[in-house]
């Protein structure tokens, strides 16, 4: 009866879907800089004078405040529509890895790193000896792009893709994504703040090579957060997400074929396939999906919220990190409904055999500096970094799952 009640809802019930199943970090932030904009509009302001980052107001006048205001203001309805279209994904995939209080601090960081990046830059080039170029000094640059774009280097490094899709049109190598979409961006809008967007590409950069690794606090500190009785409505909302990967809904999001890659955002892939894969989908299409693999993305894929596939898998994974033990029983409908599954057994697994037992005449995968390297960015210690890549098989999706059980 299910998968019949849920094709015939209406559009308000599969938005109503939609909506609760984003994260309440990145839901909050689309609902801020809407009210915003619409406050804007019916006020008639769109100066955005005293608002916007204004390296020369920041400078002669020390007003630090721009740096949190001009990311919550928006020009245009196709501004703020764009930007929060593109963030729902994007903030929902990273809010469920790190949590929603870590993304919060993850995001106020990358905002006073993009704005020091911004002034240091524009002082830079307004005091070339040669040719002094004062622009960037006097640009008013307004918008949250400039952290989705660090959001795009994080998730792009994050993902294991080889190869990015640049609007369906053609293919590039995913390193160089975040920039060749900051080219194609100058060419065909105007009105783009080049000096705001590049510098969230570096600070995304930044995160990722773990140049901010000294000013991320443990776990520990984040746990007191959420421990905290101001916080504890929110932290009994189903939406929210522990940082320690204590909360169910928190699921972890995997790849599993090219309609999955491209969710990424509307600022890769096909738009109209973005645009539909943000809408709630009947249980039994989930359930039916084939799991395809993807050479850009390594390892085994599962569909989200399938509960044949995610048993299948974890079975598969606890049968590989116990060495030969009796495979569980599959988990209980309720344990696997949005995305939760069961990770005692990894947890375990790991815990008891820290030398990762593998099959006899299988050898052990030594997980590259490169990986190690990503996962020590997220805050994560080396040596648990090691031993869950070794049981996951050099699998990144999977050893993230296995630290952050270790940690909850």
């Amino acid at each position: 009866m299910r998968p019949n009640i849920v094709s015939e809802a209406g559009l308000q019930t599969r938005m109503g879907q939609w909506w609760e199943g984003i994260p309440i970090l990145t839901s909050a932030v689309v609902v801020v800089c809407g009210i915003i904009y619409l406050v804007c509009l019916l006020v008639g302001y769109d100066s955005f004078a005293e608002v916007c980052f204004w390296p020369s107001a920041v400078i002669s006048r020390f007003q630090v405040y721009r740096i949190f205001t001009s990311i919550l203001f928006h020009g245009s309805l196709l501004h703020v529509l764009f930007n929060m279209l593109a963030l729902v994904p994007l903030g929902s995939e990273l809010e469920r890895i790190m949590g929603s209080v870590r993304l919060l601090y993850i995001i106020v960081l990358l905002a006073v790193s993009n704005a020091l990046l911004h002034l240091l830059i524009a002082l830079l080039v307004a005091h070339i000896p040669l040719h002094p170029y004062p622009y960037f000094m006097d640009e008013c640059a307004i918008g949250f792009s400039g952290i989705l774009f660090s959001m795009i280097v994080m998730e792009t490094s994050l993902s294991g893709a080889q190869t990015r899709s640049v609007f369906g049109l053609f293919n590039v190598p995913a390193k160089w994504y975040a920039l060749i979409l900051l080219v194609v961006f100058q060419l065909v809008m105007t009105n783009v703040s080049l000096l705001g967007h590049l510098c969230g590409i570096l600070s995304g950069f930044a995160y990722t090579y773990g140049l901010f690794n000294v000013l991320i606090p443990g776990t520990s500190f984040f746990s007191a957060i959420e421990s905290s009785t101001w916080l504890s409505t929110c932290v009994r909302r189903p939406k929210f997400i522990m940082c320690t990967g204590g909360n169910g809904a928190g699921y972890l999001p995997t790849h599993s074929n090219q309609t999955v890659t491209s969710r990424s955002g509307v600022l890769s892939g096909n738009i109209w396939e973005n645009l539909s894969s943000w809408m709630p989908q009947r249980e039994s299409s989930l359930s039916a999906q084939p799991v395809t693999d993807d050479s850009r993305f390594p390892g085994r894929g599962r569909t989200l919220s399938s509960q044949t596939t995610t048993g299948n898998h974890d079975s598969t994974l606890q049968a590989r990190l116990l060495d030969g033990s009796s495979i569980p029983e599959r988990s209980s409908p309720t344990a696997t409904i949005g995305g939760e599954r069961n990770l005692a057994g990894r947890l375990s697994a790991v815990d008891t055999t820290a030398t990762a037992t593998r099959p006899l005449g299988q050898q052990a995968s030594i997980p590259s500096d490169e990986e190690v390297q990503k996962l020590v960015a997220m805050g994560f210690e080396k040596t648990q970094v090691e031993v869950a890549l070794s049981a996951a098989e050099g699998d990144l999706n999977v050893a993230v799952e296995i630290l952050m059980s270790q940690q909850g």
